[in-house]
């Protein structure tokens, strides 16, 4: 059988599917095998059979935190749609929730909160899922994953499935050890929180507050969120403002006039201008003030050149 064929036996799978399908900027070239894993057994199965072959595997959450570049992804694909939430349970003296990695952090923090279950309320108005949010240490608000996180159940490059505890994530701002490296090609299959009782109403109002603030602030159209962190010293988009780049533009690529630090794909923006933009913002802002700026979202795959 081909690798196509043995993908196809276990779920849906799409041949040079265009990446810019499947992110919130709208932006990236195809992948060689699209899959969709709709269940944790598929996401497991999908992953092992692409090792077997020796092809490259990326596990897809929300699509909303990363560019894809213009040349695509080579290998396959794997759009995560294992989304099961567990019925909270009590652990001792604490309330712990488990939810497969393919879940909507957003979701699921509204969920929650209609529990009168809290700890998550800073999260309603993040895109990603579960997975990301972990690779990323998502946070808003003054909350962070790191906050709620007790341990993952992740696919090991070998296919067993083991336990990683949230104090072996080294789990820092918008950082993990998957971001430094340290768990490479684990793939996160599942999420266990520690949330408190509390209450519903308080927890609802909470997320309407923090949901006006971000329409606000926040710029709408094709985005892929912030896309540096912000340094010790002052927030990213007062730097990238201070250098004179707001609404700047290129190609169909702008720099957010609402928040500098957003950049809004306006048409047909490719993953090299908001590279260039990027790269734009880096030099000024170093030259200017001497502070290197950091990426908070993920540049995949090839064409950025």
């Amino acid at each position: 059988m081909t690798l196509r064929q043995q993908l196809e036996a276990i779920a849906e799978v799409h041949a040079d599917e265009p990446m810019a399908r499947h992110t919130t900027f709208g932006i990236g070239g195809p992948t060689d095998f699209y899959a969709i894993a709709t269940t944790g057994a598929q996401l497991r199965d999908l992953t092992r059979t692409a090792r077997a072959a020796t092809v490259p595997v990326f596990v897809l959450g929300s699509g909303s935190n990363l560019v894809v570049g213009d040349g695509g992804i080579r290998g396959v694909v794997i759009e995560n749609r294992a989304t099961t939430v567990a019925e909270a349970r009590i652990v001792g003296s604490e309330i712990r929730l488990d939810a497969e990695s393919g879940a909507s952090l957003a979701k699921l923090a509204r969920t929650t909160a209609d529990q009168s279950l809290t700890g998550l309320e800073w999260a309603a108005g993040i895109p990603g899922s579960l997975g990301g949010a972990v690779v990323y240490n998502a946070g808003a608000y003054g909350g962070c994953l790191a906050d709620v996180l007790t341990r993952i159940d992740v696919l090991d490059p070998d296919g067993r499935e083991t336990t990683i505890f949230a104090e072996e994530l080294g789990l820092a701002y918008r950082s993990s050890a998957f971001t430094r490296g340290l768990l490479v090609e684990r793939v996160i299959l599942g999420v266990e929180f520690r949330l408190e009782e509390g209450n519903r109403d308080a927890a609802r109002a909470r997320i309407e507050q923090l949901e006006a603030k971000r329409k606000r602030t926040q710029p709408r159209g094709r985005n892929a969120g912030s896309i540096f962190k912000n340094p010790s010293s002052h927030p990213a988009w007062w730097l990238i403002d201070k250098v004179g780049l707001r609404g700047h533009r290129i190609g169909d690529a702008v720099i957010s006039e609402k928040h500098t630090n957003w950049i809004i794909n306006q048409g047909s923006a490719r993953a090299t201008e908001v590279h260039a933009l990027m790269r734009l913002a880096g030099e000024r802002v170093r030259d200017t003030f001497g502070i290197e700026l950091h990426a908070e979202i993920a540049l995949v795959g090839e064409g950025f050149a």
